[in-house]
């Protein structure tokens, strides 16, 4: 499981240190993609095949299914952690992600989510009273507290 929030820089060339703790769990190879709401999301193998199997299960008839399907796997890449502990993000992944120079990366669980610090910032401001209206809405989904 991934848990924590961490803060690297990218270098010039587009690498990016992943945090020791989040090394053991990612294993060899692994894969980031786009994610939601402007970040990167970084899967294991395993928890790729699962989200994978899922993507091709969804018809192929559906044209929200074919363009849910295409945003995570267009622009997709299997990575491998160097010896230095860092991984290489395609050009295109950093521009979606508006990676530049400053980065959080996120344990969420199954996966890593990786962050502009400007945009992680905006995401991650949450006030109180929000999140408390947030709260509710998920004891719809069956999560309380």
């Amino acid at each position: 499981m991934f848990i924590g929030e961490y803060n690297h820089s990218i270098d010039a060339k587009g690498r990016l240190i992943v945090p020791s703790k989040f090394r053991e769990t990612l294993g060899e190879t692994f894969y980031v993609t786009k994610g939601l709401d402007g970040c990167l999301s970084v899967y294991p193998t395993e928890e790729w095949k699962i989200f994978e199997s899922k993507l091709r299960s969804l018809p192929i008839t559906n044209k929200n299914a074919r363009k849910f399907t295409r945003f995570f796997l267009a622009g997709a890449t299997e990575c491998e952690i160097d010896k230095q502990g860092r991984i290489l993000i395609p050009a295109t992944l950093r521009e979606y992600a508006g990676l530049v120079k400053d980065a959080v990366l996120v344990g969420v669980s199954s996966r890593i989510e990786i962050w502009s610090r400007d945009k992680w910032s905006e995401v991650n401001d949450i006030d109180v009273d929000d999140m408390s209206d947030v709260a509710e809405h998920m004891e719809e989904l069956g999560i309380s507290l």
